[in-house]
């Protein structure tokens, strides 16, 4: 199968299996409440969620490695089908936690998808295919709550667990049929999981994307986890004008990583349009809760969502482009537990400074790591980029 058809491919499966991950998300605290759950314990299905994304992503990764891609990828759907039938069924609180955190485990998704795509691109067009992979998860977290809501406020908060599994279940043998594999290491050219970690993690470059990415993640999910707050308290805007909200910053964060990632790279480089990204969202970060309207704050949002757009396929790729050929998938799997982190510290710390300090601190705080993120980033131009190239074995 053609690199082109393989990355379409790709992008109808990690769409549909972040449209149903989303339908959960905006019920979810609901759906706790009604079992009993403490309202101080109804965090843990977020960052218990991301916990189990921080330990098992670079696992799953490097199996896709040694297995091959397509097969990890269906035993991953397969496991998300099961993790979201099981939170529809949860009779009690402790059920839906065990769940959720079967869930984190089950979702190797995205780290192989971005595998795939190294796989099936040249380094000069590895940012266009991670911007589609971007892409397709933006849509999918757009659409997911929105049918979510509709389905809870209609049916119930269990319907969106159901749809989710089914949508996971038809994924499943949708990509059995039309998912290609990528080769498999012969078993002599196997690194121990954790030795191939250990040099990964000995090169500077690689340390500095994985620190990179985990300041962006921390200070963009503080802003998700305060804005509904910042929302109604500085701007007057209900639930649904929220959403409303949200949904805007996904589709220009779309619009960049789906459409213009990929001419912008050939233009300007990885390297360049990571730092265009930080800066942008360090500057719309300092300036969103002085917004002063609604239209202010459309304003605002705009270079925040640009940098979104631009920041995250540029990480992607330049990690993967710093990857041994044959650890892609333990090494983007590195990336996304780095991601995992900033979920598990930032929505805690978000909320925190929210309500201790003042309502600006989590976004003022947010445009101060964006910048630092930004100056880590800019030590890359003398960082090891070369496709394919060996792992050391020694130090840096």
């Amino acid at each position: 199968m053609k690199s082109r058809s393989a990355l379409g491919v790709l992008f109808i499966v990690v769409f549909v299996d972040l449209l149903g991950f989303g339908m959960v998300i905006p019920t979810m605290p609901t759906y706790a409440a009604e079992m009993g759950a403490p309202a101080a314990w109804i965090g843990l299905l977020m960052t218990g969620y991301s916990a189990m994304q921080f330990i098992f992503a670079p696992v799953w990764g490097r199996i896709s490695d040694q297995a091959g891609r397509r097969r990890v990828m269906l035993v991953s759907i397969a496991m998300t089908a099961i993790a979201f039938f099981a939170y529809a069924l949860a009779p009690t609180w402790s059920w839906l936690l065990a769940a959720r955190l079967f869930a984190g485990v089950a979702t190797a998704n995205l780290a192989i998808a971005r595998a795939f795509v190294a796989d099936l691109t040249t380094p000069e067009t590895r940012a266009k295919g991670m911007g589609i992979i971007g892409a397709s998860f933006g849509l999918g977290f757009i659409l997911g709550p929105f049918f979510g809501a509709v389905l809870s406020a209609h049916v119930s908060h269990a319907a969106p667990g159901y749809a989710a599994a089914a949508l996971a279940a038809v994924n499943g043998v949708a990509a059995f049929f039309i998912l290609p594999d990528t080769p498999i290491q012969a078993a002599g050219d196997r690194r121990p999981r954790f030795a191939a970690l250990r040099g990964d993690m000995r090169q500077p470059g690689i340390r500095r994307v994985l620190l990179v990415s985990f300041l962006a993640i921390l200070a963009f999910s503080a802003l998700e986890a305060t804005f509904a707050l910042l929302a109604k308290d500085a701007f007057a805007l209900d639930q649904a004008h929220v959403g409303y909200v949200f949904a805007y910053i996904g589709v220009l964060a779309v619009v960049v990583q789906g459409g213009l990632i990929g001419p912008l790279t050939r233009r300007f480089g990885e390297r360049r349009l990571l730092l265009a990204g930080l800066a942008l969202q360090a500057a719309s970060f300092a300036v969103l809760p002085f917004a002063g309207s609604l239209k202010g704050l459309l304003v605002v949002l705009v270079p925040l969502s640009l940098g979104t757009g631009l920041t995250s396929p540029s990480l992607s790729a330049l990690l993967s482009r710093m990857a041994h050929k044959d650890d892609q998938g333990g090494t983007m799997g590195i990336g996304e537990s780095a991601s995992a982190l900033g979920r598990i510290v930032g929505p805690e710390s978000g909320t925190w400074t929210y309500a201790t300090v003042h309502h600006a601190f989590p976004y003022v705080a947010g445009g101060v790591l964006m910048a630092i993120a930004a100056a880590v980033a800019a030590t890359l131009a003398g960082a090891r980029t070369e496709p394919d190239a060996p792992t050391p074995a020694g130090g840096a």
